[in-house]
C-alpha cells in the first residue's frame, strides 16, 4: 500500500534533519507553519514508523491551518496513517471526509480507493456476516465508475473479483447446508444467486452441478437436464460436469438445454453459452 501513496515527501530547505525535527513531538505549540507540521508528520511516518504520532501532526495542520493546501494533503495522510495502523474505521472516516471536501482533487481517486481497501482488509471468513465485503465492493466500484482512468481502477477491479468470489462462497456454504437438511428448494434459491449474480466466479461450476442434483432429487428432470447441459457447454472440461452428466444419465436422461429455463437465460444474459 505504501507504494500507492500519492503524496510525496516535501522537505523545506534546512541545514539538517535534526534542526527541522528536533523539537518535542508532543509540543505542537501555536502557529507552527503548516509545511513544517506536515513534513514532521511525513518524517514520523516514513522514517520513524510512528503512524500514531504522525497523525497528531497531520491533524494539527488541519486545526491550525484548516483552509490551506497543506490541510488537504494532511487529511489524506491522516487517512493513510490510520490505514497503516489498521484503524480502519478511522481511515474510512478520514478518507470519506476528504472525498466530500475535495471532490476535484487529483488525489480523490486514491481517497476513494482507500475507503474500499479499508473495508476489503476487514473481509471476514465465509462463515460470518458479509456486510463489510459488500461495502468494500460498493466503495471499489465507485473508484471504477468515477475514476476509470486512474491508476487505482485496475487494483479496484482485482479486489472486487476477490470480494465477489467471497460472496459467492458464502452463498455456496448456505446452499450446501440446506442440501444436508434436504431443503432442496432453499438450496436451489441459494445456488440460483451464484448462477445469476456470480457466474464469473470459480463457484459457478459447482453451483450448476448442485442444481442438477437438487432438481433430480425433486424429480424436476427438465431443469436438471438444462443445468447439466449449460455446465457442459460452458465448462466442458470441468470435473463438476462429469458428475452432473453421470447424475442425469443415471436417472435415465441426457443433458439437454431448455432455452426457456432461467438457467439458460441467466447465461445468455452475460454472453455465456
Amino acid at each position: 500500500m505504501a507504494a500507492l501513496l500519492p503524496v510525496l515527501v516535501i522537505l523545506a530547505g534546512c541545514s539538517s534533519l535534526s534542526s527541522w525535527f528536533g523539537g518535542n513531538d508532543d509540543d505542537l505549540g501555536p502557529d507552527i507553519p503548516a509545511d513544517k507540521l506536515y513534513n514532521e508528520g511525513v518524517y514520523l511516518l516514513n522514517e520513524k514508523g510512528s503512524a500514531k504520532d504522525a497523525v497528531k501532526k497531520f491533524e494539527e495542520v488541519d486545526r491550525q491551518h484548516p483552509y490551506s493546501e497543506w490541510a488537504r494533503k494532511s487529511l489524506l495522510m491522516t487517512a493513510y496513517s490510520y490505514y497503516e495502523t489498521r484503524q480502519y474505521d478511522d481511515a474510512i472516516g478520514a478518507a470519506k471526509r476528504y472525498v466530500s471536501l475535495h471532490p476535484g482533487s487529483p488525489d480523490v481517486a486514491y481517497a476513494q480507493y482507500l475507503i474500499g481497501a479499508s473495508y476489503y482488509d476487514q473481509i471476514p471468513d465465509v462463515t460470518r456476516d458479509q456486510t463489510r465485503t459488500e461495502k468494500a465492493i460498493q466503495a471499489l466500484e465507485e473508484v471504477i465508475r468515477k475514476y476509470p482512468t486512474s491508476e487505482y481502477a485496475q487494483q479496484a477491479r482485482k479486489k472486487i473479483e476477490v470480494g465477489r468470489d467471497h460472496l459467492a462462497a458464502k452463498e455456496m456454504e448456505v446452499a450446501r447446508y440446506y442440501m444436508q437438511k434436504k431443503n432442496f428448494i432453499g438450496a436451489i434459491n441459494r445456488f440460483k444467486v451464484v448462477v445469476t449474480q456470480y457466474q464469473t466466479t470459480r463457484h459457478v461450476e459447482e453451483a450448476l452441478m448442485r442444481l442438477t442434483e437438487c432438481y433430480m432429487m425433486l424429480g424436476i428432470a427438465g431443469e436438471a437436464q438444462t443445468a447439466a447441459a449449460v455446465l457442459g457447454h460452458n465448462f466442458p472440461d470441468s470435473p463438476w460436469y462429469k458428475d452432473a452428466y453421470n447424475l442425469v444419465r443415471g436417472g435415465g436422461f441426457e443433458p439437454s438445454e431448455n432455452k426457456g429455463s432461467w438457467i439458460s437465460r441467466a447465461f445468455k444474459k452475460v454472453g455465456l453459452g
